[in-house]
């Protein structure tokens, strides 16, 4: 991997370099997508010439990763020696488990899929999962019967080995998730999805990353961008499919790995997120899944998202609630908010660097930043007096906590506040954020009337939750005089 920042490179998770349509000018590609900014290319193998191709070529590029499988479509080829040959290549040249795996995925406030951390010795080799393997139903180049076999035969080749598949499934969603729910292989990618909203859930809940190609640029492809907008971060990848489905502008011309920055772009725009977002998200996604780079180690202190910066300045809170993304995962739109320990005063500062870059500052994090108070006070009259502007969220229960009211304090140094609402009473908000205060939701409600008298604008939250009334909660807002704003669950940052 090259040594740059998860912002400023892409991980094009599937391509096919060794093909021939790359061979009039390949070195030539491979430096047009070095030069793009593409920091990892994993070239996909689907035949027995394909596989011992990009072997070839990740052996050569350091910054090139392959895989090994047959292809559905040549499933009617597949032999004895051909498996045997795919089994010693994953065996001998395989990169093993050494990242945790996704986090669990939740549908509707249930989690549906949670997976234990294993983690292994890394041995030499540049072969990175199992693939392309899968069905497909459009073409039905090989009988299906005989694409089923094939399919189960290299999934538990997958299992045996502990490495990741990339799955081709078109027009064999019922087959395809049957086939892959029974072998217990539990992490992959479905790569250029071309399902539903709700194969891709069930793809997700099995453990499987969802990638999207150059398609999702496609005026036409209305389907595939609103499948693109819900997926989680976690379990979202990108690709090229290169020579295959090359991206507008270049629609109709051979696709190649530096195409997938045009990609990228639309997914950012799809998902209000800028192009950095996306680079860092896909980027960790596909270290985490194929283990080629080192996942970031410590917990940041500020992360950017977008236009804006958020400040992390510790894991603690007062409550304990079964939406919040500490409980689930380190990440956040690709940022490692696991803190060691809480920054100093200093330390925040530095991080910030000049706070005028920035749309806001928000004290954010993975944890409640008032319990940080006098942290919160100092930093946030260093950055009014550099032309900052600074946001808190927070879960309102900064006056329990003190057993004082701290609005005032905030006065004059704080420009917005967003309040975590939750629910439309008592019991709700009991139950879906076991709060460590007795009187929580009462004392959320106090502190949000109060924070109208000190605070310029003022907001409070609530998340699509079983339970949760958020036409309810819209009017219980509307009695204190603030706008709330309604999160979707498993949509962070």
């Amino acid at each position: 991997m090259n040594p740059r920042t998860l912002e400023s490179f892409l991980i094009d998770t599937h391509c096919h370099l060794e093909m021939d349509a790359f061979e009039p000018d390949r070195e030539e590609v491979i430096k047009r997508a070095h030069d793009a900014g593409i920091g990892a290319i994993i070239t996909i193998g689907s035949d027995l010439a394909g596989n011992r191709g990009g072997l070839e070529l990740s052996q050569k590029n350091d910054f090139i990763y392959a895989s090994v499988g047959f292809h559905p479509h040549d499933a009617k080829d597949f032999t004895k020696d051909i498996f045997d040959q795919i089994k010693t290549w994953a065996k001998d040249c395989s990169i093993k488990n050494t990242n945790p795996p996704l986090p669990p995925f939740t549908k509707g406030g249930n989690t549906v899929g949670a997976f234990p951390i294993e983690v292994q010795e890394i041995s030499g080799g540049k072969i990175v999962g199992i693939g392309e393997i899968g069905l497909d139903y459009h073409y039905d180049h090989s009988p299906r019967e005989i694409q089923r076999d094939v399919f189960v035969k290299q999934l538990q080749l997958a299992k045996e080995l502990d490495l990741p598949v990339i799955i081709h499934s078109r027009e064999a969603k019922r087959d395809t998730l049957a086939i892959v729910s029974g072998s217990g292989v539990n992490k992959g990618v479905f790569h250029c999805f071309s399902g539903d909203m709700d194969m891709a859930e069930r793809a997700m809940a099995l453990g499987f990353c969802i990638s999207i190609a150059g398609p999702v640029t496609f005026k036409n492809a209305k389907k595939l961008q609103e499948i693109t907008t819900a997926i989680p971060d976690d379990f979202l990848l990108i690709e090229t499919d290169a020579p295959y489905l090359t991206p507008e502008p270049f629609r109709g011309r051979r696709n190649e790995p530096a195409y997938l920055i045009h990609t990228a772009e639309a997914i950012a725009e799809l998902r209000g997120v800028s192009l950095e977002d996306i680079s860092r998200i896909t980027t960790l996604n596909a270290i985490r899944l194929f283990r080629i780079g080192e996942m970031p180690g410590k917990g940041e202190i500020a992360y950017k998202i977008r236009d804006n910066l958020y400040l992390n300045i510790t894991n603690r809170c007062t409550n304990r609630c079964s939406f919040c993304i500490r409980f689930h995962s380190d990440y956040v739109k690709g940022h490692n908010l696991r803190l060691m320990d809480e920054p100093t005063e200093e330390e925040v500062k530095q991080a910030i660097g000049d706070p005028a870059q920035y749309q806001e500052i928000v004290f954010c994090g993975y944890g409640e930043p008032l319990l940080r108070l006098d942290l919160v006070k100092n930093v946030a009259k260093w950055i009014k007096l550099r032309n900052g502007k600074v946001r808190i969220n927070t879960n309102g229960h900064g006056n329990l906590i003190y057993g004082r009211n701290i609005l005032p304090e905030l006065q004059g140094i704080v420009d917005s506040i967003s309040i975590s609402l939750d629910a439309q009473d008592k019991e709700t908000y009991n139950k879906i954020c076991k709060p460590s205060f007795e009187n929580a939701y009462a004392g959320v409600l106090s502190f949000i009337r109060e924070a109208q008298k000190f605070i310029p604008h003022v907001q409070v939250t609530a998340v699509t939750l079983p339970g949760v009334d958020i036409e309810e909660c819209r009017r219980v807002a509307g009695e204190l005089g603030v706008r709330l704003r309604v999160r979707k669950l498993d949509a962070v940052g």
